[in-house]
């Protein structure tokens, strides 16, 4: 009996999700300061007085789960980006999701002081939410649904608008909120409680379970729109769900820890050297290996150069921009 090629690549996917769930095992150990596993979950000590439990709970483990959810995200968000427009280059932040979430998150920290209910994640997310209905308006079609050559068009156009933007805000910004926005936009996970995790989780788990909907429409699409409409592939629907799911998770991920480049664009092309183009194992791959990915490089960006800590959008930059371009060369 003939194991069927999906089957086959099944224990791989499985690898990948153990992979992820030891690398959020073993990235709360990691850090300049040593932390007794056994001190921390002594309940025996007070929380207030057990300080390997408060860096454990409060600095450690969220951050751990936010690199995993973040990671996980992106990658994925990439898949369906990737898959909706056609196109091996798109990432999250093609279509401007990111440059908006980073306006927002610039707005709010240079005038946060006067809006004391609006906060950095909560501004991110809207400035992502704004920028997504700009673009689907933008792109949207009189009779076919969505163009994705103007999509692509209208997303790189926006981009350079909030950019310009963001570049304004920062010139009427002073030394101090300048210097945190820049950090911000490095790519920082520096998460303290899972209040952010918790606010972001929502829209995440939404767009995953649309994600997992989308798998078989996008293997079809992949034939091109014509081939998948005759399969009875409704494309209009499926452009419209993907566009929109792929960025409202996008969107969720800057929030939590800014815009962290090359992990949607790295993570899809490895998991389909190794697991093929099917999306029924390219999106679940992707997550579980993008989410270990994106912790271990937070760990290593708080160890490389201790006590100081990098930015980990700078990891993912130094380790995704060789990357890439090796597989360029190698597969012209």
């Amino acid at each position: 009996m003939t194991t069927h090629p999906v089957a086959r690549r099944v224990p791989i996917v499985l690898a990948m999700f153990v992979l992820m769930v030891t690398a959020v095992l073993l990235a709360p150990l990691i850090g300049t300061t040593h932390i007794s596993l056994r001190h921390a979950f002594d309940r025996s000590i007070p929380f207030s007085d057990n300080v390997d439990a408060q860096i454990f709970f409060i600095a450690r483990l969220p951050r751990a789960l936010a690199a995993a959810l973040v990671g996980g995200t992106l990658a994925a968000a990439g898949v369906i980006f990737q898959g909706l427009l056609r196109n091996p280059l798109a990432t999250p932040y093609t279509l401007g999701v990111s440059t908006g979430s980073a306006l927002g998150a610039m707005l709010a920290i240079t005038f946060g002081a006067s809006l004391p209910f609006v906060g950095i994640t909560s501004a991110s997310l809207a400035g992502s939410m704004i920028a997504v209905l700009i673009v689907y308006f933008l792109a949207r079609a009189r009779h076919a649904g969505l163009s994705t050559t103007v999509l692509l068009l209208a997303g790189v156009t926006l981009n350079a608008f909030f950019s310009a933007l963001i570049l304004f805000v920062e010139y009427l910004s002073d030394f101090a909120q300048t210097f945190r926005a820049i950090r911000w936009l490095m790519g920082n996970l520096d998460v303290v409680g899972y209040s952010s995790i918790l606010g972001a989780l929502p829209f995440i788990g939404f767009a995953f379970v649309v994600f997992a909907w989308l798998a078989r429409p996008l293997n079809l699409l992949s034939l091109g729109v014509d081939a998948a409409a005759t399969r009875g592939v409704n494309v209009t629907s499926v452009q419209r769900w993907a566009f929109f799911s792929a960025s409202i998770a996008t969107g969720a991920a800057v929030a939590i820890g800014g815009p962290i480049g090359f992990v949607g664009i790295i993570v899809p092309h490895l998991v389909r050297l190794i697991v093929g183009s099917d999306h029924r194992l390219v999106l679940p791959a992707s997550a579980f290996l993008g989410a270990g990915f994106l912790v271990a490089c937070d760990a290593l960006a708080r160890i490389v150069l201790a006590p100081l800590e990098l930015p980990v959008g700078v990891i993912t930059a130094i380790i995704g921009g060789p990357f890439f371009l090796w597989m360029l060369i190698t597969k012209r």
